[in-house]
């Protein structure tokens, strides 16, 4: 008679461990981005922005809710056993949302922006039909990211139309 092994138990163990690593990945691509604004050249406040572009103050509350939804949809894709392809995808999406922040505002590369988020408009709804296989709520949790990804598409386009 053989025994039926019973399941990992490395989910359960490490299930908190794990979301604090999500958190603090996204935590540290905010911190870059809070960075990159702060030391941003003083010339950038002067330049032609459109004029439905959102505030600067909300900028940081919102991306700082995106992240953490980022983050948890990573958690629950990584509690199905996430496969390999979807956690490259999903950390192509980090990579890239960590560059742009720097190229806009740090380094005033304006279309190298707008090239990295064109990218991202593209592996974002990858990484989310990748998650959708394992988990659909991983996935949802992604749109208001996508979202706000294509409307910053569309800031960063004016700002590049503009100047």
């Amino acid at each position: 008679m053989s025994t039926v092994p019973s399941p990992p138990t490395h989910h359960r163990r490490l299930r908190w461990q794990a979301l604090a690593g999500f958190v603090a990945l996204s935590a540290i691509v905010g911190a870059v981005a809070a960075l990159a604004v702060a030391t941003r050249p003083e010339a950038q406040d002067a330049m032609a922005r459109p004029s439905w572009a959102p505030p600067g103050w909300l900028y940081g509350p919102v991306w700082s809710a995106l992240l953490l939804l980022v983050a948890v949809a990573g958690w629950f894709y990584w509690r199905t056993d996430g496969e390999t392809r979807g956690f490259a995808f999903y950390g192509l999406c980090l990579l890239l949302t960590l560059l742009w922040t720097p190229l806009f505002f740090a380094g005033s590369a304006h279309a190298l922006a707008l090239a990295d988020v064109v990218v991202l408009d593209f592996v974002v709804p990858i990484t989310m039909m990748e998650f959708g296989r394992r988990s659909k709520l991983a996935a949802w949790l992604l749109v208001p990211y996508l979202l706000w990804l294509l409307f910053s598409t569309a800031v960063n386009a004016a700002f590049v139309w503009l100047n």
